[in-house]
């Protein structure tokens, strides 16, 4: 092989190793590379628990290798479970789950036989003997932090999984649990899950006391993140579909009959509608869609951030892959959040 091929050769192993490294990323104990955008499972077919292989093997032929879900999302466990059980790749993937849902009342009780519970009845769903990463899917602050993490540490020790955090929970008690770890000499939360995207979260959506790191009045939040670098697996990463580009700015009617009740709970604001706009002169100017700015502005933050994507698009989900590598300049995020120029 010529030096000029040699050359050529070694700049297109450099691009392609970049690429890899943009889509995927590591969380602290998982010990695999993981998906920059995980498979949300809180959509049908999965909460129903119907066949999802055709669809699983879509998304994991694009890349994905992690998938999200929860004890509360239906039967999204077993639907996982079966699928990882027919193609054999357990070792492969990365599943999360989560324990201590909130209520439909919104009301929230976690304490060690919750989790203990739980956890036991997510390894049954899921077929599995461990699972990647284990959340708390809300906080009760009823709850000892020493007990959460106590058997959060127990549960790694007994091998039934590999790595844990939090969703939902606010910057202060996370820095409150990880300096209790350090004290005692325990492994700390190694990823948190918050809304976070473009979409601002006016409003709670399903009550439990939902936290938002979007907004400029989380600001502080985020600069935490940022310099902690701690993992952030943003939830509702496009406003439940608020930027979807099924409506224009300013339409709430269509908007209405796009969006969920919780999507129009949580999002559905005219701070919202002017981030749109923007959205849509951004994609403009892009030559993409308004999914793919929306999407483009998460990857464009300095945290380390992951994003939970739900679709049964394969071909949504590409774009979105392809949108998670576009990285938008300083200026032009400003000008999403704020409307600067």
């Amino acid at each position: 092989m010529s030096s000029e091929s040699n050359q050529r050769q070694s700049k297109y192993m450099q691009v392609q190793t970049a690429k890899q490294s943009e889509e995927y990323g590591e969380i602290e104990g998982v010990g695999k590379k993981i998906s920059r955008i995980f498979l949300g499972t809180a959509i049908s077919p999965f909460l129903d628990g119907k066949e999802a292989d055709v669809l699983l093997d879509q998304m994991y032929a694009l890349g994905i290798n992690a998938f999200d879900s929860a004890r509360g999302y239906g039967l999204s466990e077993s639907v996982l479970g079966r699928w990882v059980k027919h193609r054999k790749n357990r070792e492969e993937v990365v599943l999360l789950t989560k324990c201590g849902n909130a209520t439909p009342t919104g009301t929230v009780h976690i304490d060690r036989d919750v989790m203990t519970n739980e956890l036991k009845r997510s390894l049954s769903e899921l077929g599995t003997d461990y699972v990647d990463i284990l959340l708390l899917h809300r906080d009760d602050v009823n709850t000892s932090i020493a007990e959460y993490l106590e058997t959060f540490n127990d549960f790694v020790r007994e091998g039934i999984i590999k790595s844990f955090g939090v969703s939902n929970w606010t910057v202060e008690r996370i820095q409150e649990a990880n300096a209790y770890a350090a004290e005692q000499g325990l492994c700390p939360f190694s990823i948190s899950s918050p809304n976070f995207g473009l979409a601002v979260q006016v409003n709670d959506p399903w009550g439990g006391n939902c936290v938002t790191i979007s907004g400029q009045g989380n600001q502080a939040a985020r600069d935490w993140y940022s310099r902690m670098k701690m993992p952030v697996l943003a939830y509702s990463a496009l406003g439940r579909g608020f930027f979807s580009g099924r409506f224009e700015a300013g339409d709430y009617e269509n908007a209405k009959s796009v969006l969920d009740a919780y999507a129009q709970k949580g999002y559905l604001y005219p701070v919202n509608m002017e981030r749109l706009e923007r959205c849509w002169m951004l994609a403009e100017k892009h030559k993409c869609s308004v999914a793919q700015i929306a999407m483009s502005y998460i990857f464009s933050h300095s945290m380390n951030v992951f994003a939970v994507v739900s679709t049964t698009s394969p071909e949504r989900m590409r774009l979105n892959i392809e949108s998670s590598k576009l990285k938008l300049g300083e200026e032009e995020v400003m000008f999403l959040e704020s409307g600067a120029r």
